[in-house]
């Protein structure tokens, strides 16, 4: 597993913490999803899962900053990371978004197309409207009542296939003993901040070339989310779409071969179609 190094860079008015690891000349940048807690806290377990980026990429991975207002809307998740970026001088990026990272990653390749030399968006949505039902108004409730397992336990049982819930079921009831006050308010105050999400028309304005990635089983989303964004940016920019079928909504953490076609579409190499 390559070595990393975990830091904080500081802005004008706020703090972000950051992984950085790998050596090479071009820069690969992660923005993780929503999580109950701070996903520095997995620090190894992203090296060790992007560790094949390290040769040919210097890799960051970015958490949200680290003192969020009351109301923290995706944009504003969009504009202090891009602060960030430049914060430390990160430009012409190649730019992964996973979930809530890819709605980040898609404001920030509207606003800052300098930034963001290719796009890979996994399991998100240009929009989000809330109807008081679904996966993440659920999360809402549990969080704010209190309960972090029943919270972990209804995140799992969403986002993965149901065997592997099933196998990870103890893990999430311990890393549940481990949340506290604070990471509850903080996990309410971002789901919230998706609620009314709408970068349809904004798309138009990413440039880049795109990889769309989903499953067909994203129980969070819905598959429909991955297609309509491919749907907005194939007539203007080189775009290409790759669904999944029973991987879930974690499929970036879930299917086996997904960070290898990261790496093809990064490499402008085709390695065929998505098989489950």
């Amino acid at each position: 597993m390559p070595s990393y190094t975990a830091a904080s860079v500081e802005t004008d008015g706020f703090s972000m913490d950051y992984l950085r690891f790998g050596s090479g000349k071009e820069t690969l940048v992660i923005l993780p999803g929503l999580s109950v807690q701070s996903v520095m806290g997995s620090a190894e377990a992203v090296v060790q899962a992007y560790g094949m980026f390290s040769e040919r990429y210097t890799v960051y991975l970015f958490d949200r900053r680290s003192d969020i207002p009351d109301v923290y809307t995706v944009d504003g998740m969009a504009r202090d990371t891009a602060a960030a970026f430049s914060e430390l001088g990160i430009s012409d990026a190649c730019v992964f978004g996973a979930s809530q990272g890819g709605m980040i990653a898609m404001e920030i390749a509207a606003d800052h197309p300098e930034l963001v030399k290719k796009l890979i968006l996994g399991s998100t949505s240009a929009s989000v409207s809330s109807d008081g039902t679904g996966a993440l108004e659920n999360w809402i409730a549990l969080a704010q009542a209190g309960d972090a397992e029943a919270l972990y336990l209804a995140f799992g049982e969403s986002i993965y296939p149901k065997d592997l819930f099933e196998a990870s079921r103890e893990l999430l009831i311990e890393a549940a003993k481990t949340v506290t006050d604070r990471d509850l308010r903080r996990f309410v105050i971002m789901a919230r901040g998706m609620d009314g999400l709408d970068l349809r028309e904004r798309l138009a304005s990413v440039s880049c070339p795109v990889l769309v990635i989903g499953d067909r089983d994203d129980r969070v989303l819905g598959p429909e989310a991955s297609e309509r964004i491919y749907s907005l940016l194939r007539d203007h920019t080189r775009a290409e779409l790759q669904m999944y079928e029973g991987y879930g909504h974690a499929v970036y953490d879930t299917a086996p071969d997904y960070r290898e076609r990261m790496a093809a579409f990064l490499d402008d190499r085709c390695i065929g179609t998505v098989e489950k």
